[in-house]
């Protein structure tokens, strides 16, 4: 039989969705599962979206232009540019989600064997998406303990050789919820200034900062626009994650014309998924300061919770709707596993992802699950109730 390649064999499992087997089967015998592994909201999705999508009524649904559709663009533009950042659509490609937009990005940036610096946890596709570019990781730590925040400049310029190409940040973080705040980008500016680098940021969950906190892009960085790419999805913002389309921003058009090759092979983006992109950019600002209370609402439930149970630490974070709690246990993953297959609590359980997965160094965050509190306050409180009765028995056995 012909050997499968190195890159499918070194492909990672998603920490997100590897257990999903064992929470069929727990459904198939009726166990409730309240689903905080995944970062898909029960908020509802925009409806001059859906009315878009129902509304259609080309007789041909046609190719777009491999960059998208030059409607949506020029809306985005005036989308970012109510933000303070001063692009245009030539600054901009649709892209089928976010994830694509980063494996372009990667690929248009950094050649086979280049190195990324990335802070660690980080989403955990990052490693599928460098794996696929062939693109080298160098994670550089951050802890639980700090909430997060980034290490001293000192510990990024140790990492700095010549094979060093990028340095990828989250902002608001993916797992950790963290917020980066205005002079660590310019801590990061002064690095990627200095060592020529490039400096993507994926702002997906821009919207969403609590506590009277704003968000600050680095297409907002002055005198870096031919270092800085942003990648951006109306997956989380709209919650609209089956759409699949997001975009690349930079001003740097070199790297747009270069990423436009590899969007030339895949084609187009889909095409109801920027109907549906670009009705929602007339999406009312009242839906956005009702959906950014609820998290508000949740995240604070699920922290004060969280650190009321005997033995778990979990930060407040400030963006997102993601937390990495640390539990009282040395194998979080075989405590997710064990939540499926041999717990419930009045016939219901819980799913959380094993934080591990997020991490590059496979020692760290054993004993940590990523939690997203994308449920209803309700269900979030029951969710609790279930991981505060489990980890009282999960002592008693192992």
């Amino acid at each position: 039989m012909p050997n499968i390649s190195s890159k499918g064999n070194n492909m990672p499992e998603s920490p997100i969705r590897k257990l999903v087997p064992f929470a069929e089967i727990a459904k198939n015998k009726g166990k409730k599962i309240y689903h905080l592994n995944i970062g898909q909201p029960d908020i509802a999705s925009p409806k001059v979206a859906i009315k878009a999508i129902n509304d259609y009524n080309d007789n041909v649904v046609e190719y777009s232009h491999s960059s998208g559709l030059l409607s949506y663009r020029i809306g985005l533009s005036k989308y970012y540019n109510k933000l303070g950042i001063d692009i245009t659509q030539d600054n901009i490609m649709i892209t089928t989600g976010g994830s694509e937009a980063l494996l372009f990005a990667l690929n248009a940036c950094l050649d086979s064997g280049d190195e990324i610096i990335i802070p660690e946890p980080f989403y955990a596709n990052y490693n599928g998406f460098a794996i696929s570019a062939g693109v080298k990781v160098k994670p550089i730590s951050t802890s639980i303990e700090n909430s997060f925040s980034l290490p001293p400049i000192e510990k990024f310029e140790d990492l700095v050789n010549e094979k060093t190409k990028a340095i990828l940040i989250c902002n608001p973080g993916n797992p950790t919820g963290y917020l980066y705040t205005k002079e660590e980008l310019e801590i990061l500016k002064k690095i990627v200034v200095k060592h020529d680098l490039f400096l993507i940021a994926d702002e997906v969950y821009r919207e969403f900062t609590y506590d009277g906190k704003n968000h600050y892009s680095i297409l907002n960085l002055d005198g870096i626009d031919n270092h800085t790419i942003v990648i951006d999805s109306t997956s989380k913002r709209y919650s609209m994650c089956g759409i699949r389309i997001g975009c690349i921003v930079s001003k740097n058009l070199k790297v747009l014309s270069t990423v436009l090759k590899f969007a030339q092979a895949r084609l187009s983006p889909p095409t109801f998924g920027q109907v549906a992109g670009e009705a929602a950019l007339s999406t009312p600002n009242e839906y956005f300061i009702e959906v950014i209370k609820e998290y508000e609402q949740r995240r604070n439930l699920l922290v004060e919770r969280l650190n009321s149970i005997e033995g778990v630490f979990c930060p407040k974070p400030s963006g997102a709707f993601y937390v990495i709690a640390r539990l009282p246990v040395e194998n979080a993953e075989h405590f997710a596993q064990w939540l499926l297959e041999d717990f419930d609590f009045q016939n219901q359980t819980i799913m959380v992802a094993p934080a591990n997965g997020f991490y590059f160094t496979k020692s760290r965050g054993l004993n940590q699950v990523r939690i997203a509190y994308v449920l209803n306050k309700e269900s979030l409180n029951k969710s609790i109730d279930c991981l505060e009765e489990a980890l009282r028995l999960y002592s008693n056995i192992f």
